[in-house]
């Protein structure tokens, strides 16, 4: 028999733990997540009761694709759109927490004689929550449509970015831990370039290839061409000297954006589960029970940390970014649970030698315990904040409501902000767009034209190239956003604004001489006097050609579209009063009718969720169609997507209802596997079917079987109407399960012989 490879051992091993774990965690309604950790534990060599995994270095492997997969799944999640509605407040949110706890973290670190990087990342870890475990949180306590659950949910999501940024920044520094400003600068700037790089020509390729492929796409090729280009960019970060995992998330960002994004996400799923199950034990089987007896004080002070000093900083990030006391208490207290991501900055420390091995064993044991008082630290947030408020001095009260209402209202922006945020974006964007285009004529094009054409010529011809590809780009980069009405109100304005304004313009007339210089230099060492006529002459077509200017108007209209794709899709079926409630308190929710719900079938009359809940039925989205504004005598589906209008409390009042209808659901009985079957029986003279009627044999109400013709000697079936009466000899063909159709053979037959 052919040895079995020690890998297919080791996975076995571990989703046969998994597998058991997840059932056991799930009965006691606990997050998966945690019992995949203890699954790697039983799996691991420190558990000497059970088998352990013989190759630890495949699983690791294993467990890095997972984290591909992991990050993959969080760029489909991810838009850049929802990040610029939720305004100001989560960004000063995170900001403000994320370097308060780093600054913690070094100090706790200190305080325990740890090493400046092991304080760093410990700083990291901890300002990161579980996106997870909070999203379930908020499913069993009924608070997902909460006001407040969307500002957390908006921090999460930064969470994120920052935790990509924080593995980038951390992978520069190393295992040396010294600080090169000079290196952490450069390596901000590539990062920018890169990532701005990629997401330009992701947008303006990406929809395009789905766009002209869709009619090959099926489930299996969708699959197939997603993950592909995912590994792809996996690749690409990886050739850029950044982690797989930064590629993965931003080709996820990438196809966020498109109509297929759901579609991909469906798909993507199950392998996510998968290879994400795989990292968490392998998380699990790093625990080593020594490390934890060895290090019992630190995990408690670090716990405490994270339950009391990092709600206490949350609290004050929220105030700083405009929000009342309460609200940041809310939303502070529920980020408690130490997330997923520590796990993964973890592994980045250890991998690259930066960080002593048993901060790993602290970090999953604080994440534990912090996940376990999750629901504990969200009841809290209230009973606190009616502690608090009474105890706010006058002036204090009076100052912030001056402050959170200075935060949330709009002003109207003036005219520099304008003209800077209009001209800033599309010099950035463009400006890289020609640099990389520099890069791919001098690494690529020059030495295959090199390959096939003399010296002279291969340079003529990639000069060429290169200024015929970057025209397009230097024109926006020259003159997009420029000359507009607020430039020449500012103009005229003042006199002291024509200085800063004249710098802009030349800034930017700079930076296209640079570029122009840098393609020309790279294949001719030419002379003043021709450099300048080739810049006269480049500048002149840039200002005046017709063509050009058409042809960056159709680069941009592309990208545009594509960009727009998906929210214009959506737009077409939202409410167009989506966002412009009149009441602050007021907001939409978004609920889905459970399966074999007895909601399902009814109309919105019959359910009367109006009269019993106070909320308002704006829109049902049932596949791709959405009905808006549907009317009473409308009957609900399983699967339908509800927009639902409600304050907090009556929202919260329907969550708990929908919370009751699903723990009826699950109460249920199993739906039976049982498989419909075909059977014959015979009429016998003694049977008491003759002279029976269909409709009132008893075989449909009693037996639970359905006739579907009789045969009577004829050549066709007749068809059993419900008036027709059974006769001696009638082959009757009859479809049940077919312990319902013995029953039935044994009451409507005299023969034992009478079922074929």
């Amino acid at each position: 028999m052919e040895h079995l490879p020690q890998l297919i051992s080791d996975l076995a091993l571990i989703l046969l733990c998994a597998g058991v774990m997840t059932l056991l965690f799930k009965k006691l309604k606990q997050p998966v997540v945690l019992g995949y950790i203890v699954a790697g534990f039983l799996a691991s060599p420190y558990m000497p009761y059970t088998p352990s995994v013989a190759d630890s270095a495949e699983v690791s492997t294993w467990a890095d694709i997972g984290v591909i997969f992991l990050l993959f799944s969080l760029g489909l999640e991810f838009s850049f759109r929802k990040l610029l509605k939720a305004g100001s407040t989560p960004v000063i949110a995170v900001i403000t927490s994320t370097a308060c706890m780093i600054v913690v973290g070094i100090g706790v670190g200190g305080l325990f004689g740890w090493s400046f990087m092991n304080g760093l990342y410990l700083g990291g870890m901890l300002a990161m929550s579980s996106t997870g475990i909070i999203v379930k949180a908020f499913d069993d306590l009924g608070l997902r449509q909460q006001k407040f659950a969307s500002l957390v949910f908006s921090v999460l999501i930064l969470e994120d970015i920052i935790a990509i940024v924080m593995m980038l920044l951390f992978g520069t520094l190393g295992a040396g831990g010294k600080v090169d400003g000079g290196e952490l600068l450069m390596s901000m700037a590539k990062m920018v370039f890169y990532l701005i790089l990629w997401f330009v020509l992701g947008i303006y390729l990406v929809p395009l290839l789905l766009r002209k492929t869709r009619r090959l796409m099926n489930d299996e090729t969708m699959l197939i061409v997603s993950l592909a280009l995912c590994f792809l960019m996996v690749v690409l970060a990886s050739l850029a000297g950044f982690s797989p995992a930064f590629g993965a998330f931003v080709m996820g960002s990438i196809l966020a954006e498109t109509v297929e994004s759901e579609h991909i996400e469906h798909l993507v799923s199950p392998i996510k589960d998968l290879f994400g199950a795989v990292f968490f034990v392998s998380v699990g089987m790093m625990i080593n029970p020594a490390m934890l007896l060895k290090y019992w004080l630190p995990i408690v002070v670090i716990t405490l940390v994270v339950l009391v000093i990092r709600s206490l900083v949350g609290v004050f990030s929220f105030m700083l970014g405009g929000v009342d006391v309460r609200t940041s208490l809310q939303s502070s207290f529920s980020l408690a649970p130490v997330g997923e991501f520590s796990f993964i900055i973890a592994t980045l420390g250890i991998s690259l030698g930066a960080i002593s091995e048993f901060i790993y064993p602290i970090i999953v044991s604080v994440s534990v315990v912090t996940t376990f008082m999750t629901p504990t630290m969200i009841r809290l947030a209230n009973p606190v904040a009616d502690w608090i408020e009474p105890r706010i001095p006058e002036r204090l009260k009076t100052a912030l409501a001056r402050y959170d209402a200075g935060s949330t209202t709009a002003h109207d922006e003036n005219k520099w902000k304008k003209m800077i945020s209009g001209m800033l974006p599309p010099m950035l964007i463009h400006g890289v767009l020609c640099v990389a285009i520099l890069i791919v004529s001098s690494k690529v094009l020059y030495p295959l034209a090199e390959s096939v054409l003399s010296a002279q010529w291969a340079h003529l011809t990639t000069l060429a190239a290169t200024l015929i590809v970057m025209t397009p780009f230097l024109r926006p980069l020259l003159l997009k956003n420029c000359f507009t009405p607020d430039f020449w109100k500012l103009w005229n304005d003042r006199q002291f604004n024509r200085a800063p304004l004249a710098a802009f313009v030349l800034f930017r007339l700079a930076a296209v001489v640079i570029l122009i210089v840098a393609a020309v230099n790279r294949h001719y060492h030419a002379s003043i006097a021709v450099l300048i006529g080739i810049i006269a002459a480049i500048l002149i077509f840039l200002l005046f050609s017709r063509q050009l200017k058409d042809r960056q108007h159709a680069l941009e209209s592309t990208f545009r579209d594509n960009l727009n794709s998906k929210s214009a899709a959506a737009a077409a079926e939202r409410p167009k009063y989506a966002g412009e409630l009149l009441s602050r308190d007021l907001h939409l929710a978004e609920v889905v009718i459970p399966d074999r719900s007895d909601w399902g079938g009814k109309t919105l009359r019959q359910l009367e969720w109006r009269k019993h809940y106070d909320v308002n039925v704006a829109s049902v989205q049932r596949g791709s169609r959405r009905i808006n504004i549907p009317p009473a005598d409308m009957p609900l589906f399983p699967g339908d997507k509800v927009t639902l209008i409600g304050t907090d409390e009556q929202l919260k009042r329907f969550s708990v209802a929908l919370s009751d209808e699903r723990a009826r659901i699950e109460a249920l009985p199993p739906s039976t596997d049982k498989e419909m079957v075909l059977r014959q029986i015979a009429i016998a003279p003694q049977s008491p079917l003759v002279g029976a009627s269909v409709l009132y044999s008893g075989i449909r109400k009693n037996d639970r079987c359905m006739v579907v013709g009789i045969d009577r000697g004829d050549d066709d079936l007749l068809k059993p109407t419900p008036e027709l009466v059974f006769q001696e000899g009638d082959i009757v063909w009859v479809v049940g399960e077919d312990a319902q159709i013995r029953r039935l053979v044994q009451r409507a037959t005299a023969s034992a012989g009478a079922i074929h």
